[in-house]
């Protein structure tokens, strides 16, 4: 059975799926520690379904096994991409300065990958159903379920936490999304992976904000992927700087770690890919109204961070690297109507003035 689900799991794109039991994760005190002492931030929902993340039972009474899928998100940087794939604003781009350019997320520059997997999982979890002549139960998640992914996947051997938190696979690298299968079948559990990371530290070195506090702890109050897209207020003063052109997201902890020379590029993300995101230019993105904003990121996991959010890390970035052509842009800024980007986009005009008095 576990041979004939994993060849299916591989028909519909996933590129790993191990198994293993529903027992509570290993590393469930350590996140109610996390919990504790309030380095997720203000990202509630961790707290309020925590009992659920630590015990699988609680999200599918009966469950006995666990199927851990994974599905690479690298890339080739030779990916050629056509003008049907273009939104129209972007057909025509402007010339674009590096002072002007932002930074994604590698992951954010694709259609939603909640999108993409959903659809194969609900595939999958029927084809899996049937496999158990119509007798089992199933519940499939993809970044939203409340369950410890991470813990789940080391545990039935996708891959290793490594020192970032983040986990490794040593034939995907970091560059993967994860999902799973949560199921009242039962199937033999398949080992977990060890870790790998041995004396490497480049992960807790390439955090721009020292957020990797030591090897296998995260604050994510001062990670940027949190102050950019989690966070929903003001950016705190102190990280604005160390965020430099990013405006969704930080891949500097991932992009740092040597098991990525075994990275492969997705079959199931690459057609999916959007590459007009892979160079964003910055001050046509403070101009977007709400409907513009919309349909530049329709499809994307943009358009989590609303477009106060987008826009406050717009600013963000132009300050640290914009120069004199971007003032206009934000001076606009500094009167939108929304506070949270006027407020930022006076901060980044005191920062340009400084650089070029």
């Amino acid at each position: 059975m576990k041979a004939a689900i994993r060849q299916r799991a591989a028909e519909l794109g996933f590129d790993d799926c191990r198994f293993t039991t529903a027992a509570p994760p290993v590393s469930a005190d350590k996140f109610s520690n996390w919990l504790t002492e309030k380095q997720h931030g203000e990202m509630a929902w961790l707290e309020r379904n925590a009992d659920k993340r630590i015990d699988p039972q609680k999200v599918l009474p009966g469950a006995k096994t666990i199927i851990a899928l994974a599905v690479s998100y690298a890339t080739r940087d030779e990916l050629p991409v056509t003008r049907d794939q273009l939104p129209a604003a972007t057909q025509n781009p402007k010339p674009k300065t590096q002072n002007s350019v932002g930074v994604l997320a590698r992951y954010a520059q694709f259609k939603d990958y909640h999108d993409v997997l959903g659809e194969k999982l609900k595939t999958l979890t029927i084809f899996l159903d049937e496999l158990g002549g119509g007798t089992a139960t199933s519940l499939w998640y993809v970044d939203t379920g409340p369950v410890l992914e991470r813990d789940i996947a080391q545990r039935a051997g996708i891959g290793f936490v490594g020192k970032h938190t983040n986990l490794i696979s040593r034939k995907l690298g970091n560059w993967m999304f994860l999902a799973e299968i949560l199921t009242t079948l039962e199937l033999a559990p398949d080992a977990p992976e060890p870790n790998h990371c041995g004396r490497c530290t480049r992960c807790l070195t390439a955090c721009p904000t020292q957020a990797i506090t030591a090897p296998f702890q995260l604050d994510a109050r001062k990670c940027i992927a949190y102050l950019t897209i989690e966070l929903k207020g003001a950016i705190p003063v102190e990280y604005r700087r160390a965020i430099g052109s990013r405006i969704y997201g930080c891949d500097d902890c991932l992009a740092a770690c040597p098991w990525n020379k075994f990275a492969q590029a997705s079959q199931l993300m690459t057609p999916h890919a959007r590459k007009d995101l892979a160079t964003p230019d910055l001050i046509e993105l403070l101009q977007l109204d709400a409907a513009g904003f919309k349909a530049r990121f329709a499809g994307t996991p943009m358009l989590r961070t609303k477009r106060r959010g987008l826009l406050r890390n717009v600013c963000v970035a132009l300050g640290n690297c914009g120069d004199a052509t971007a003032l206009p842009a934000l001076t606009q800024a500094a009167h939108d109507p929304e506070p949270l980007i006027a407020e930022h986009a006076r901060w980044a005009i005191r920062e340009i003035e400084a650089r070029h008095p």
